[in-house]
């Protein structure tokens, strides 16, 4: 009826505070402490007393915990995987950059004309469409390249229709939601999802890909 028992039990840093002795009390104290200053609407409230030189170490810090164990608790291997998968985030983040500064001036990207943008270096249109819905693109990417790497081309092919489907309704890769959002771009994911399907009709020599895994590995 609540939803997940797992985001709040394993959290961002999970392993650091365990290292230093946290166990079940810490989570169960976060999730009471958490609690208490959302039903008591206590967030403006803090963010207005604790200083932003204050939070953002702790943002930092977080930021390194998190990147470190994205390369630490996988394979080495999918490490392309990961930076495939952190892509759509980074886009998404200059674009905010850029329409902030934009907005700063009193104009905006479609004010200024793309054109011009783009003769600047600013690829404004490719930041938006690989930016749009961020964190579902980089699940969608990253688990297609992990399966590629592993071999498992059917189930890349199967995450890339998943990925031209949310392109498709503008789910990922769009900037609204609608029918024919990202036409271009779901196109783009149904032909990688042919070329996975044919490779996975193609046989592989399993030591081939044993001695690719331990290179990787090494």
């Amino acid at each position: 009826m609540l939803g997940s028992p797992f985001p709040p039990a394993v959290y961002i840093g999970h392993p650091g505070w365990k290292a230093v002795g946290g166990r079940i009390g810490y989570s169960l104290a976060t999730g009471v402490v958490i609690g208490i200053v959302c039903f008591l609407g206590l967030t403006a409230f803090l963010l207005a007393v604790i200083p932003l030189v204050a939070i953002l170490p702790i943002l930092l810090y977080i930021g390194l915990v998190i990147g470190a164990q994205a390369f630490q608790a996988t394979p080495a291997r999918h490490a392309p995987a990961i930076i495939l998968a952190i892509l759509p985030n980074i886009a998404a983040w200059a674009q905010t950059l850029i329409d902030g500064v934009l907005g700063a001036a009193g104009t905006s990207a479609e004010q200024v004309g793309l054109a011009k943008l783009g003769a600047a270096g600013v690829v404004y249109h490719g930041m938006a469409l690989l930016g749009g819905g961020a964190v579902l693109a980089g699940l969608i990417l990253g688990a297609i390249a992990a399966f590629i790497i592993d071999h498992k081309f059917e189930w890349a092919a199967l995450f890339a229709v998943a990925g031209a489907v949310l392109s498709f309704f503008g789910f990922i890769h769009g900037t609204a939601l609608g029918i024919g959002s990202s036409i271009s771009v779901a196109v783009g994911y149904l032909i990688v999802a042919g070329v996975c399907y044919a490779l996975s009709r193609q046989s592989y020599p399993a030591a081939l890909v044993f001695v690719e895994e331990a290179a990787a590995e090494d």
